[in-house]
């Protein structure tokens, strides 16, 4: 009778065991799919110029056929870069803020999900300040590197990162990145510049992990970059980002126009 109990928990042990290296297989599988598919769209949509700017003004790195991405979903808002990092994918924004979460920029389902824009954020990056989210990925993928900016460092080596739209290119000009919870008032949607909006900007910028000289004219256009973070539960790391279109000339200036 003890040996039958012995060998029936042996063989649930053994059960659960191979139970677990399945599901790690599993996973391990999904994150080298999702890591060639966004290889294959950068390849596919998107390519390096040596272009210069004109009058001051600085050209984008890389340049991107929406046209062609478009074709593939219409619900693309743009493409996310940053040189020197991972972060070089499509962004997208649905009708909800729960397809992109488990979903890829071709609507095939993802571990990693997409890079995109808040729902409720007018299209276009016209509001005052647009909430972009990202998942923290284990393989260091999507906005998993977001947390390097609490370095100054990091910023240092990476000030800025690229938005490029189909109506236009930005320059993201950081300025701010901290550690915060998913219901803060960093969450907080301005779609036009107030007193209020203004307050916010020396608010967030005053939470900063690194120190930047940018000025924060409150007219301006700004972007929120969101990911999970794990020191405490609902915890985010954000970064705060200037939006200065490429071609405005002198508008890529650390300390302002």
């Amino acid at each position: 009778m003890k040996k039958l109990i012995r060998r029936t928990i042996m063989a649930v042990l053994l059960l659960l065991f191979i139970g677990s290296v399945g599901m790690i297989v599993f996973v391990l599988k999904q994150y080298r799919d999702d890591e060639r598919l966004y290889d294959k769209a950068s390849g596919e949509f998107t390519e390096y110029t040596e272009e210069e700017g004109t009058e001051g003004a600085e050209t984008a790195p890389i340049t991107v056929d929406f046209e062609a991405l478009r074709r593939v979903n219409e619900d693309v808002a743009g493409w996310i870069y940053c040189e020197g990092t991972v972060i070089d994918y499509p962004v997208m924004q649905g009708k909800d803020n729960d397809l992109y979460l488990h979903h890829a920029y071709d609507r095939s389902y993802s571990v990693s999900g997409s890079i995109f824009v808040d729902a409720q954020n007018r299209r276009g990056f016209v509001d005052s300040n647009t909430i972009i989210y990202g998942h923290h990925m284990k393989n260091g993928s999507m906005f998993a590197s977001l947390s390097g900016w609490a370095d100054q460092r990091y910023y240092e080596a990476h000030p800025v990162m690229w938005l490029l739209t189909p109506e236009r290119d930005y320059k993201i000009i950081l300025f701010s990145g901290y550690t915060t919870s998913a219901d803060s008032d960093t969450y907080t949607m301005f779609s036009e510049p107030t007193q209020e909006f203004k307050e916010y900007l020396g608010n967030v910028a005053a939470k900063s992990d690194f120190h930047a000289e940018t000025e924060l004219p409150a007219d301006g256009h700004y972007v929120v970059l969101s990911t999970c973070a794990y020191v405490f539960d609902n915890a985010r790391y954000v970064l705060h980002g200037r939006l200065v279109p490429a071609d405005s000339a002198g508008g890529v200036k650390m300390s302002g126009e």
